[in-house]
Order: C-alpha cells, then sequence, then structure tokens
C-alpha cells in the first residue's frame, strides 16, 4: 500500500470524474459500473437528488492526483430500488430514537446485479480495505448512519468482512455454459421430463402468433425505446402501483452510450412491439435486466427472458446469463441458485451488533436455502437415463 497519503473525495455526479479515469478502475467486464451506465441514469433523471438518489461518488487519489479508486455512491433517504432490503434495521433504529437515513449507498442504482462494487486501478498498489476504509470515515464525516455496498463480487466481500464490516448472503438464479453447442445440446443434459416441457414451452411461444426478434445496438430503434418503456411501466405499475424510477429519456440514452452492448428481446404483433425483454452484455455473461408485455401470451416471458438469453449465451460462447433477482421458477429452466454477497458498515454500536447478530444467523440459513432449491435441478443426475 502507498505510503503516502491518499484523498478521498465525493462527487454530486459521474460527470465530474472523466470517464477515461474511471473506466480505467472499473475494468471492461460489468456494463452497470461503467461510467456511460451510471451517466446514463444521471442524465434521465433516473437516479438523481429529485428521486432519492443523490450522487456522491467516490475517487480515491494518490498525491500526484492519479486516480487509484472509485466506486458508484448515493446518499439516500430512502430504501427503494435497491434489492437488499433493511428497512426492519431502519425501522429499529428509529424507534429507538436514532436517524438511519440519510444512508450511503454502493452499487449500481435499480440493478440487482452482481459485480465490482469497489473500483480499483489494476496498478493501484491497494486493495478494498483501503477504499471501505475511506467510505466509513466519509459517512462520519457527512453523519451518515451507515454504508451499503450491495450486490459485491466474493472476493470484495471477503475482504470487506476482514476489514470488519458485516457480512451478508443472497441468491440469484444464473444459467451457465457447460460449452453447450446448441440450445438442444442444453436439452440434452436436462431429464426427459424437463426437457419436453421447455421444448412444449418453446413450441407454444412459437405458435403464438408474435414475431419474436433478438435485436442489438443500432438495430434498435426509437420505436422499440418507446414501446419498451411502456412494457417497463407495465411491469413496475402491476407490482408496485407507483412511479417508476427510469424514465423514458433513460433507454435510448442506454442504446446510444453502450452500443452493442444492449440486447433486446422483443415480440412483435402486425409490426409493433407488444413484449420485451432487456439485457446488457458484459464480457463473461449476459445481463437479463428488465421485463414487460402489453399482452397475455402463454410462455410468453418464459421464450423472451429466458430461452432466448441462453440461445444467444450459446451462439456468443458466454460462459453464464444472470437472469437478476428472485424467481425459482427459473430454476426448472436451468438457471441454478448462486449466492450473491452485501457488505455493511453500521456507525451506531447498539443497530451494528443486532444486526451484526441478525445476520450471523441468516447466512446460514441461507446457505441451506440454496442446498434445498439445487435440489429441484432439472439436469440429469448421474447415471439417469436420457
Amino acid at each position: 500500500m502507498p505510503s503516502a497519503p491518499l484523498t478521498l473525495s465525493l462527487h454530486r455526479a459521474i460527470s465530474e470524474l472523466p470517464a477515461e479515469e474511471w473506466n480505467a478502475c472499473a475494468g471492461g467486464d460489468n456494463p452497470f459500473v461503467s461510467h456511460a451506465f451510471l451517466a446514463a441514469l444521471e442524465e434521465s433523471g433516473s437516479a438523481t437528488a429529485r428521486t432519492g438518489w443523490l450522487p456522491q461518488h467516490a475517487a480515491l487519489r494518490d498525491p500526484e492526483g492519479r486516480l487509484l479508486a472509485c466506486a458508484p455512491c448515493y446518499a439516500k433517504n430512502h430504501s427503494q430500488g435497491e434489492y437488499v432490503f433493511d428497512y426492519g434495521w431502519a425501522d429499529a433504529l428509529e424507534r429507538a430514537g436514532g436517524q438511519y437515513y440519510p444512508k450511503l449507498q454502493v452499487c449500481s442504482p435499480f440493478s440487482p446485479v452482481p459485480g465490482p462494487r469497489l473500483l480499483i486501478h489494476p496498478g493501484a498498489g491497494i486493495g478494498p480495505a483501503a477504499m471501505a476504509q475511506g467510505l466509513a470515515q466519509a459517512c462520519d464525516d457527512l453523519g451518515l448512519s451507515s454504508a451499503h455496498i450491495t450486490f459485491c463480487e466474493g472476493a470484495e466481500w471477503e475482504a470487506l468482512g476482514e476489514a470488519g464490516w458485516l457480512q451478508r448472503l443472497g441468491t440469484q438464479f444464473h444459467w451457465h455454459n457447460k460449452g453447450y453447442g446448441s440450445f438442444e445440446d442444453f436439452l440434452g443434459a436436462l431429464s426427459s421430463r424437463k426437457r419436453k416441457a421447455i421444448r412444449r414451452e418453446r413450441r407454444d411461444a412459437a405458435a403464438s402468433g408474435f414475431v419474436l426478434k433478438t435485436l442489438r445496438g443500432n438495430e434498435i430503434t426509437p420505436k422499440h425505446w418507446r414501446a419498451f418503456h411502456r412494457f417497463y411501466r407495465s411491469t413496475t405499475d402491476k407490482k408496485w402501483g407507483r412511479s417508476a424510477y427510469l424514465t423514458q429519456r433513460f433507454w435510448p440514452l442506454l442504446g446510444e452510450a453502450l452500443g452493442d452492448a444492449v440486447v433486446l428481446m422483443v415480440a412483435e404483433q402486425d409490426g409493433e412491439p407488444v413484449a420485451g425483454a432487456l439485457n446488457l452484455l458484459g464480457r463473461e455473461a449476459l445481463y437479463g435486466r428488465n421485463w414487460g408485455s402489453l399482452v397475455d401470451a402463454p410462455f410468453l416471458h418464459f421464450e423472451l427472458c429466458y430461452y432466448r438469453a441462453i440461445d444467444f449465451a450459446i451462439e456468443h460462447g458466454l460462459p453464464r446469463v444472470e437472469a437478476g433477482a428472485q424467481g425459482e421458477h427459473k430454476i426448472q429452466r436451468g438457471y441454478l441458485p448462486t449466492p450473491t454477497y452485501s457488505a455493511h458498515w453500521i456507525a451506531h454500536g447498539g443497530l451494528r451488533r443486532a444486526v451484526g447478530d441478525f445476520l450471523e444467523r441468516e447466512r446460514p440459513a441461507m446457505l441451506q436455502e440454496m442446498e434445498a432449491l439445487a435440489t429441484l435441478s432439472p439436469f440429469r443426475k448421474d447415471g439417469e437415463a436420457e
């Protein structure tokens, strides 16, 4: 670790940090921590102070001003749009006379996508603990109750635990490519009953009369983006009954900023888009993100969100598809339980002890749940007949 003192600064907009410097720390593996993605969220009015996501992006520099590390950070006055739930923690502190909000959230907003969160330049000579120490100090200086690093990588999680942060486990469902040459190869690895069920679902989706397309980059037109915002609002209105975070401006900004890394699975009827599933492409994975539909058609959701994503991953040699948060129904379609990680720093000693005790009990329970879910795997067991 460098002996010279390092300086941590917080920035109210991603535009205050040069994209080249940020991306040199973020790398190119995960689009959700890229400068372009974060800028699209801010420029579109999606992740802003107005929506309760005040950017406080952290930058750690050496005495010569070189950016050694950075992190996407937000001061928040609520716990919405995060997918790692701490409402009970907030309620406990406030019932005890404390103030939980504002807090510091280190994440990719509205994106339950695992990936790096403490973005360290490869030549920095520091580890996650240096950045974590700076974030905890920033919380103290600003009077924030806590810092939460959600959907971080496993190595970051381990380092943060060693640095005294509280560790939390979650689960998602990911599909892994075992070197399949085609979708039929993947089906061949499943039990006969599951294989037949998926073939039937794909057949019924194809027979529904929709034109199904996989679009990428500039193949996605303004017409598609206008339609997709309607799909997105349809989903959020059904689930939460309130205004959605992502604005209509976000989608075309995303498409312009990320280009061919944007992959849209769409269903059209009489030339009009009626359903779609949005994905972002990283070096090692296709990340399923948003889905919505204006029609009710058998198995269309499974076809656009899961099966066409598998098709795309096989065609492009991707190791995995990450299908987002929740959904045990994904298991029967080849998406198996995978741990996710978050780490938490809490200033209040009493709350820190209470949360730490809760997490000590929650972690083994989560591991047991993942083991139980894995028994539902559709893949053939050793010795099982095809």
